[in-house]
């Protein structure tokens, strides 16, 4: 008896434990709505890889940044952005069922499941991380706005070496304040998002010249003006 009950009171304190980091987890979620991140673990970790690299980023609010950059992410990155949920489920059950057949573990993530992943986790495809990912994103997407995920992912991808967020991005690359980028600079800010340690968007390759014209292309057929308002006004 003496032996379950032991095992009864070390249950109650993983429980205790477990609601606890729950509960931990979903008030940052709820704080970084209102409060930008001072820096996020992706930074982080890269930081104390390369610590001799100089990281630069400049936070700026939607309202700063051109509206043709949210459209160029979206054309590149997540085309479904403002109609689903976080997870695109046909590309997870894709990318398990490769992982299940000997692949590495790989798949589109969604702006979300990138803003969750910079924000919280690790680089990796190993399945517990791609688990986090996937109720940290929920999370994100219960608790923020479309435009805030928006806005939090713009300002932390990484879109060179030690280059975070498009304000620092547009003005290293191209000498502008992000409110100013057009629709061919957005797109070229874009193409480099997959692999910017590698894509140059002052100097592109002919692949990337290739991923800027199919992302301008897509940019146009979302409906170009009309989608960029709609992703501006999104509460």
């Amino acid at each position: 008896m003496a032996g379950k009950s032991g095992w009864k009171r070390v249950g109650r304190w993983l429980l205790f434990i477990v609601l606890g980091l729950l509960a931990l987890v979903v008030g940052l979620i709820v704080l970084l709505r209102f409060v930008n991140p001072p820096t996020t673990a992706f930074m982080l970790a890269d930081q104390i890889q390369h610590p001799e690299r100089r990281q630069v980023q400049n936070w700026v609010s939607l309202e700063r940044i051109s509206p043709w950059m949210p459209l160029a992410v979206i054309a590149s990155e997540d085309q479904r952005f403002l109609q689903h949920w976080g997870l695109d489920i046909d590309a997870i059950a894709s990318a398990v069922q490769q992982y299940r057949e000997g692949e590495g573990l790989r798949g589109a993530s969604t702006i979300s499941q990138q803003t969750a992943k910079n924000l919280f986790l690790w680089n990796g495809r190993q399945m517990v991380r791609k688990g986090l990912e996937a109720g940290l994103t929920l999370g994100l997407e219960a608790l923020w706005s479309k435009r805030r995920i928006m806005e939090v992912y713009l300002n932390i991808a990484e879109f060179g070496d030690g280059v975070y967020g498009v304000e620092a991005a547009s003005r290293r690359f191209f000498g502008i304040g992000a409110s100013q980028l057009n629709a061919s600079q957005a797109a070229r800010l874009a193409a480099v998002l997959p692999n910017p340690k590698v894509y140059n968007a002052v100097q592109p390759s002919s692949y990337v010249w290739q991923r800027v014209d199919w992302i301008t292309r897509q940019m146009r057929q979302l409906g170009g003006p009309a989608m960029v308002r709609e992703m501006t006004q999104a509460p």
